[in-house]
């Protein structure tokens, strides 16, 4: 009986010793390693540059001397209804404060950041360097027309 039981304990000591299985833990995984971003300048700052015209479907968009009253009016409503949880026309809230934004950003790429968010942050060194700025807040897309995009943009020229 000894003999029995000593080579039970023998035996379940060798199988317990024996190959590692790797723990497959249940839920998602997360990759936390950072990626450069170059967009910054020495500062830390966002830089102003007005040659980069950003990703999506504006390349060459050129304003009116005067505003046209109508489509501000337009992208008023539209601005009031989607944008203002977000930016606030002279104070740094979610996202950046709005009121010159011209004289820090092409049209368009202003355009672009607007109609096509997510291609922006994904490729655009600005955009990316902006996501950063504002704790990856990201720019959620509102799937706008280019219209309202446009109409948009004409009452930023207003703040």
């Amino acid at each position: 009986m000894k003999k029995l039981l000593m080579m039970i304990a023998v035996g379940s000591l060798m199988m317990g010793c024996g190959e590692k299985k790797e723990e497959k833990k249940g839920g998602f995984e997360m990759n936390r390693t950072k990626k450069e971003v170059k967009a910054t300048n020495a500062s830390g700052e966002v830089p102003v540059d007005m040659d980069n015209k950003g990703v999506g479907p504006f390349t060459d968009v050129s304003f009116a001397d005067d505003i046209d009253q109508e489509m501000a009016a337009a992208g008023k409503a539209k601005y009031d209804m989607l944008c203002t949880a977000c930016h606030m026309p002279e104070k740094r809230m979610i996202g950046p404060a709005l009121k010159g934004v011209y004289e820090r950003r092409s049209p368009e790429w202003v355009m672009n950041m607007i109609i096509n968010p997510d291609g922006m942050l994904k490729e655009d060194p600005i955009a990316k360097a902006l996501l950063k700025e504002y704790n990856n807040a990201i720019m959620l897309n509102q799937n706008l027309s280019e219209e309202d995009t446009r109409n948009i943009a004409e009452y930023l020229r207003t703040l």
